[in-house]
């Protein structure tokens, strides 16, 4: 009877919520945020807010400079949907909402620890104008217990309002890749959870509106916090090891490329390549898992490992570009290097946490003149975030050193030998430049 009672009450729960008019405010319109109510868009109304002005004016105009959503087709949806899909940075157009999805960043501090900041602020804003049986989904990559822990007491104290009895929670981890557009949002299986069974399901169907690769329901959503800093702490973990035997077959004159080739043909081999491991996700996301496991008395020692060797790749690569020099015979001490890129990933304009920077100043200790050519970066972004401006024109230059730090589509037939001078050195860090051209790669 027990059971019975259980199921009943699920179905009530979901009866009363499926039916509800929904109303979605999806908080934080950037790589995650904007693609996200987009989508929803197409199937309820709604609203999405972001207190940045220009990023919202921008928007409003038909621009997205993550270029997650093309113009042509942010403009149409604009114009079709101008009904269902409302951007504002306004708090009072989202207090009719009833969902609430929290998309926004979480970074970590100079020192590698978590800054939950942006989390706690959105939730004091969605506190202040929560109301009965309204639903907050939070988005963001945390360590498990964040939601419950950490974002839920806000909630409360903002809204004076009772968890699971008044309001209640679910967490469904974002999985964009930011730059790719195969993977996109509707083509990634998403994980759901829910602070209730019966709110679970109801988180679950509303992903399933949009989610054609349908969705996982995780037990809790602790469970759904831990899956998702898992997985990108996993794939730290094996660039770290590829970025180690890199190492070591440099200093045994192997090609580790060639290596990974040969290795690639088992079956069961993972087709990990060396590289500058940065990035939003990535970059971060092993340090969230590293704060919750010393907190409760572990220190992990492979993920905090893994971490060190990538963080360790940009200074290696200006090295080995210093040492190739040294045997050229060319003068380090105000000699012209040229960097080919500085996002943190290849045809994706976001430079956040970008490992380039590392080769960059590594260079830049030691006197050269550094010129960086990316036409995928924003220049006013980097000249605010590192200090310095982007060439937008390589012209006729001539470098001692040219180094392929980023893998865009734009370098792919770029004339090295017009821009080297004579024993200029090629390093190619990406591993995609023709072998006969470059004098070494990573």
């Amino acid at each position: 009877m027990k059971f019975l009672i259980g199921e009943i009450v699920l179905e009530f729960v979901w009866i009363k919520y499926s039916g509800m008019s929904k109303k979605i405010a999806v908080i934080g319109l950037g790589y995650v945020g904007l693609p996200l109510a987009v989508e929803f868009a197409k199937k309820y109304k709604v609203i999405g807010f972001d207190i940045n002005e220009s990023r919202v004016n921008a928007l409003k105009e038909g621009h997205d400079s993550t270029l997650e959503i093309s113009d042509e087709n942010l403009q149409s949806v604009l114009n079709k949907n101008k009904e269902e899909l409302e951007l504002s940075c306004d708090v009072e157009s989202i207090k009719e909402c009833n969902i609430y999805i929290v998309t926004v960043p979480t970074p970590v501090d100079k020192n590698n620890r978590p800054i939950l900041t942006p989390l706690i602020k959105s939730s004091e804003t969605i506190g202040r104008i929560l109301k009965k049986e309204d639903i907050v989904i939070y988005e963001s990559t945390v360590y498990p217990g964040v939601t419950e822990d950490e974002c839920v007491p806000v909630l409360e104290r903002e809204s004076g309002l009772k968890f699971n009895v008044d309001f209640y929670c679910g967490y469904s981890p974002e999985r964009i890749n930011p730059g790719d557009k195969t993977h996109k949002i509707t083509k990634i299986k998403k994980i759901t959870s829910g602070s209730t069974p019966e709110i679970a399901i109801v988180v679950d169907d509303l992903y399933k509106a949009i989610i054609v690769a349908g969705t996982h329901l995780a037990p809790t959503i602790k469970i759904a916090e831990a899956a998702k800093v898992i997985e990108n702490a996993q794939r730290d973990i094996n660039i770290a090891f590829v970025n180690e035997l890199a190492k070591i077959f440099n200093k045994l004159n192997i090609d580790t490329h060639s290596v990974l080739e040969a290795a690639g043909t088992k079956w069961n081999f993972l087709p990990f390549k060396p590289g500058l491991v940065g990035g939003h996700c990535i970059g971060v996301d092993p340090f969230y898992l590293a704060q919750k496991a010393q907190e409760v008395g572990y220190h992990p020692e492979i993920i905090l490992a893994g971490r060190r060797l990538n963080d360790s790749m940009g200074e290696y690569v200006a090295t080995e570009v210093l040492k190739l020099m040294v045997t050229n015979n060319i003068p380090i001490r105000s000699s012209k290097v040229l960097m080919l890129g500085i996002t943190f990933k290849e045809n994706c304009p976001d430079i956040r946490n970008t490992k380039a920077i590392d080769v960059y100043n590594t260079f830049k200790s030691f006197n050269m003149n550094i010129d960086v050519y990316d036409p995928w970066a924003s220049n006013s972004k980097v000249k605010d975030e590192y200090g310095f401006n982007l060439i937008t024109d390589i012209k006729d230059e001539k470098y001692d050193a040219i180094v392929h730090t980023v893998a865009h589509k734009e370098f792919k037939n770029f004339d090295y030998q017009k821009h080297k001078k004579k024993n200029a050195v090629i390093y190619d860090v990406k591993g995609t430049v023709e072998s006969s051209i470059i004098d070494k790669r990573l």
